[in-house]
């Protein structure tokens, strides 16, 4: 075997061992009750606790369910019953942090609580409206035609899709988007009418906050946890 042979040998065998490339496994899941499943395309299968969670995929929780995935960078996200998410991008600074992150929430109850990359990096969107973060805690529930965002730690400056933006300073302000007739608006509150804690007793760990314990994926998942090796 000539030397370019054995290049493309050797990269063809190392092609048929990463399956997770064009797949990017962001983290995992910590907090699994019920129904919890990835969907791509027609396919759903269910989620358990550890199970890798994917870029591109989205999560949904059924009835009298709910999850709480922990991202690499230390993100915690936990969802209520019927909720969905899609983690739209994700671009990785280094193993343990991301430069962007884009999580969209469809419908359902949430609560996000940053990890370690810097604040910039989140964006967080809904039907009617972008949560930017700064050092953040927010509970989230997003309804047909309403979305509320209550302010539980940090700072955040949420805008409607046209650019009408409330700033959330302090502890359990509020900002609520709706949409009446093709008209978006935007008020900012200053006690919450609802947070996510109701959910908090429905699974053990809901409303912990825990780190992603190791960032690198086990051989079995791929490996590879950021992509870096397949070109990302």
């Amino acid at each position: 075997m000539n030397w370019c042979h054995g290049v493309l040998f050797f990269s063809a065998l190392w092609l048929a061992a990463s399956p997770v490339c064009g797949q990017t496994r962001v983290g995992e899941a910590a907090v699994i009750k019920n129904e919890v499943v990835r969907v791509k395309g027609s396919a759903a299968s269910q989620i358990s606790v550890g199970d890798g969670v994917l870029r591109d995929e989205v999560v949904r929780t059924g009835l009298d369910s709910a999850a709480r995935l922990v991202m690499i960078d230390g993100t915690n996200l936990s969802l209520g019953p019927n909720a969905a998410i899609t983690l739209d991008r994700t671009v990785f600074n280094d193993e343990h942090s991301y430069r962007d992150i884009a999580i969209r929430l469809a419908t359902g109850a949430f609560r996000f609580v940053t990890g370690h990359s810097e604040k910039t990096a989140y964006k967080i969107t809904t039907s009617l409206a972008t949560i930017g973060v700064r050092g953040t805690i927010l509970d989230i529930l997003s309804q047909r035609g309403k979305v509320t965002v209550v302010l539980q730690e940090g700072a955040s400056r949420v805008c409607t899709l046209s650019g009408q933006c409330v700033e959330l300073t302090q502890l359990g302000e509020t900002a609520i988007i709706t949409s009446t007739g093709g008209k978006v608006t935007i008020q900012r509150f200053n006690n919450p009418p609802w947070s996510f804690a109701s959910n908090c007793g429905a699974a053990a760990g809901l409303c912990t906050v825990t780190n992603f314990a190791d960032a690198t994926s086990p051989i079995g998942d791929g490996g590879d946890p950021t992509g870096t090796l397949c070109g990302r």
